[in-house]
């Protein structure tokens, strides 16, 4: 029987939320599960992740085989590290706005200091 250690998905539409599990590598990815080993939020600031490591050690000891999501959680946890967050890509629109807030901010600054060099 071939074992994994993987993501089983929970939570709501667009609102995901894991839990680590072992199980036959046949089930459906949500399916029947021998054990969970841990839980996996990334919506929370920063992101939660709980792993009993001991019981990830004695299953990989069994033979079972971590996904690479899995493993990827249990270096970040081993390392005791905080998960990295993503960068966020802003939109052409946005980086526009920016730069004119930020060049509006320097034109009221200057003003300002003008006015007080008076």
């Amino acid at each position: 029987m071939a074992v994994k250690i993987r993501l089983a998905r929970f939570g709501a539409k667009k609102r995901p939320y894991y839990r680590v599990v072992v199980a036959d590598s046949r089930m459906p990815r949500d399916g029947r599960h021998i054990e969970e080993v841990g839980r996996y939020n990334p919506l929370t600031t920063p992101k939660t992740i709980t792993l009993d490591l001991e019981k990830i050690d004695e299953w990989v000891a069994k033979g079972a085989q971590p996904s690479s999501a899995v493993a990827h959680l249990i270096d970040i946890v081993r390392a005791g590290d905080v998960a990295p967050e993503k960068k966020v890509k802003k939109s052409k629109k946005q980086i526009a706005k920016d730069a004119a807030a930020a060049e509006a901010a320097a034109e009221a600054a200057a003003a300002a200091e003008a006015e007080n060099a008076e």
